[in-house]
């Protein structure tokens, strides 16, 4: 990560103010001088950040996860962030059905992108769209899973 402390500082920075200092302090249970060391630019505290499950906790509640998209930028990651979460409540069988709703949508989409036998830049970027929504059910479906496991 040389060269990309500051980077993830600041972006730990802007999560810990989009919760608040207090309530960051609440969630994560630690004191604000220890958050502030997280994203303190001085040489003392170069070396020191947040741990990932204090992330996942106030990113959980802030308005955006801004540690996590910060490190799939320096990855060169793309990420959709979907706000609303439309699966995010419910059950296995729910996310069953949301599953094969999905397929299906992909299935029509190749069939009639295919009908001609050429696939075409706008005709991918659909089938792009609905592959990255069923992999979004997929993930629903796993940490629903995880979680009744």
């Amino acid at each position: 990560m040389a060269g990309h402390g500051s980077y993830l500082k600041k972006h730990t920075e802007v999560l810990v103010k989009d919760v608040g200092i207090e309530a960051a302090c609440a969630l994560t249970g630690k004191s604000k001088a220890t958050l502030g060391r997280y994203y303190a630019d001085s040489a003392e505290h170069a070396d020191r950040f947040m741990p990932v499950d204090a992330v996942a906790e106030l990113e959980a509640a802030a308005s955006y996860p801004h540690v996590t998209s910060a490190l799939a930028e320096l990855r060169g990651v793309t990420m959709s962030y979907d706000a609303t979460k439309a699966n995010s409540d419910g059950e296995i069988n729910s996310d069953v059905i949301k599953l094969s709703q999905r397929f299906a949508l992909l299935m029509a989409e190749y069939n009639q992108s295919i009908a001609d036998g050429v696939i075409t830049i706008n005709e991918a970027k659909r089938l792009l769209r609905e592959t990255t929504a069923l992999q979004q059910v997929l993930i629903d479906m796993k940490l629903h899973l995880e979680e009744n496991a």
